[in-house]
């Protein structure tokens, strides 16, 4: 089963599969509101904007694992994220990213190792994985690795469809 099998659904309701990006790289980050992390979101947003016409989409999946650091309903992180970040890339239902109740996405996206070796459990809020076009995870980074930074953009570079 590929990464862009996976059905999940949309924050907002309705679906938000992976199978709508294909044909496209996607940066796969697990989300938090009250993070020491969460101001990613902004570096995430200017990522979506600068790559979106040459093939990115940043999917943010909100998960509440980690020290409850994402306890809001989909209304609640929907508004925290466009008001306070103005965000504008899709995200999708609250989620676990570990554990027996791991959403199938996780599940597949978890095997990949980072720079450093680490495969398996998501280690914290905004950990991110880059999946290519044709499905496959090329890259996975840890929650500290800034979305902007050389080692995420060079990836996100090397499996841009345009």
């Amino acid at each position: 089963m590929s990464v862009l099998d996976v059905e999940i659904a949309a924050l907002t309701g309705g679906p938000a599969g992976l199978n709508r990006y294909q044909g496209r790289a996607v940066l796969v980050v697990n989300v938090a509101s009250r993070c020491g992390l969460t101001p990613q979101y902004a570096v995430l947003e200017r990522l979506q904007r600068s790559y979106a016409d040459r093939g990115l989409t940043v999917l943010g999946v909100p998960c509440n694992q980690f020290m409850g650091q994402e306890p809001g309903t989909h209304e609640e992180i929907a508004t925290f994220c466009s008001t306070t970040y103005g965000t504008t890339f899709p995200m999708t239902e609250k989620v676990d990213v570990n554990g027996d109740d791991r959403h199938p996405l996780y599940a597949a996206l978890v095997e990949t190792a980072d720079a450093e070796g680490h495969t398996g459990d998501v280690r914290w809020n905004f950990e991110k994985f880059l999946v290519a076009p044709d499905g496959t995870v090329a890259a996975r980074f840890g929650p500290q690795v800034e979305p902007d930074s050389d080692e995420v953009t060079k990836a996100i570079e090397a499996v841009l469809p345009n």
